[in-house]
């Protein structure tokens, strides 16, 4: 079960002044795989299109050659050239770790450092400990689910700390805001 943030084995006692936090971003196997199946099916489809151009069956499955060109094989081609287009942005994302980064909280300098990669340049962000009014554990189930650590800021939206991906269990979250508002000496806000 893959996790949005892992804590630093050597930071973790939120005793010490520093605390990190590692946030895993789009290299997950589940993403992974959809990249995978969207490939393969692009490659397919686009196979299919050109076994109805050329009359051969390029393909093990079906006979592709018997499709008429305008329109089903422009169509299947249309279809195989998105999934590529598709695959192409997917597999870019789980290259680069697309949103994976860090969570740094110093209490001796009084800041928060978070860090994300970024699609073309990596995004870090600087909040002193000041400007931090509560810790607020969001969560939402049913179709959209969305269960979330984010810091309500003097200022600014609240700012969410773990990454997207699986929800993780409420119990697990319920400690680790706890954990993290004892840290920042802060309230913590309920559930929402």
């Amino acid at each position: 079960m893959p996790e949005d943030f892992l804590a630093d084995p050597q930071s973790e006692q939120f005793g010490q002044n520093l605390f990190e936090q590692t946030v895993i971003g789009s290299n997950r196997l589940s993403n992974i795989l959809v990249a995978a199946a969207v490939s393969i099916g692009g490659i397919g489809f686009l196979i299919a299109s050109i076994s109805s151009y050329v009359g051969k069956d390029l393909l093990p499955l079906g006979h592709p050659s018997n499709l008429i060109f305008i329109p089903q094989g422009v169509i299947m081609g249309a279809y195989g050239l998105a999934a590529f287009l598709l695959a192409i942005y997917l597999w870019t994302l789980i290259s680069i770790d697309f949103g994976s980064g860090k969570n740094s909280f110093d209490k001796s300098k009084g800041i928060l450092s978070i860090s994300r990669k970024g699609l073309f340049q990596e995004i870090n962000l600087e909040i002193g400990f000041k400007d931090i009014q509560a810790v607020k554990l969001e969560v939402r189930d049913g179709f959209n689910a969305k269960r979330r650590i984010t810091l309500r800021v003097k200022g600014r939206s609240d700012i969410p700390l773990n990454g997207i991906g699986q929800p993780r269990p409420l119990i697990e979250l319920e400690r680790e805001s706890a954990q993290l508002a004892r840290f920042l000496e802060v309230n913590l806000e309920g559930i929402s």
